[in-house]
């Protein structure tokens, strides 16, 4: 994955708040496969490769700055959005507050089909895939118009959106 040095700063210096709308139904990353597999056979998993994301988002919220995450899924789950709906349970603990939106309800409010970081309502980057789920890059937009248009979908999928816990038992799943 090519996201750079200057994509990972975003991350350490935005100001207030750092979005991202997600609306693929898998995301093929290496390092999540082993804790994938270890969730669909029902093994414990220590997913030590999240500790350092999970410390930056604990360091964030404790200065006061917000992550949030709206994922755009279809009904029923597939594996990997069961296996993310696990895993947002540390998202959510260490300060990222991250819900679910089903397909159908993101359609019919007009939500794009691809996926975007959006730092402190200015900064737009859309993220880039292969037709293997695999992240190749990202690409800084710049126009004002469509960083207004990206601000509108991300205040209209955060208002449909379903907490993570309401969502999980409204799934009918116990992913404690």
């Amino acid at each position: 994955m090519r996201l750079g040095p200057e994509f990972r700063q975003l991350f350490h210096s935005f100001e207030h708040t750092a979005y991202r709308l997600e609306v693929r139904d898998a995301y093929n990353v290496s390092y999540e496969h082993e804790s994938m597999r270890k969730f669909l056979a029902g093994e414990p998993d220590d997913r030590i490769w999240k500790r350092s994301w999970l410390d930056m988002v604990r360091e964030a919220t404790a200065a006061g700055r917000r992550f949030r995450r709206v994922r755009v899924v279809t009904l029923p789950l597939t594996d990997y959005s069961r296996f993310g709906l696990w895993g947002a349970q540390s998202n959510n603990a260490a300060g990222e507050d991250i819900r679910y939106l089903p397909r159908d309800k993101a359609e019919a409010i007009g939500l794009p089909n691809h996926d975007y970081w959006l730092f402190d309502s200015t900064k737009l980057l859309h993220m880039h895939f292969d037709d293997d789920d695999v992240p190749l890059d990202h690409e800084f937009v710049d126009d004002a118009a469509e960083i207004v248009r990206h601000n509108y979908w991300r205040d209209a999928a955060w208002h449909h959106a379903i907490k993570r816990d309401d969502f999980a038992k409204e799934q009918g799943l116990g992913l404690d």
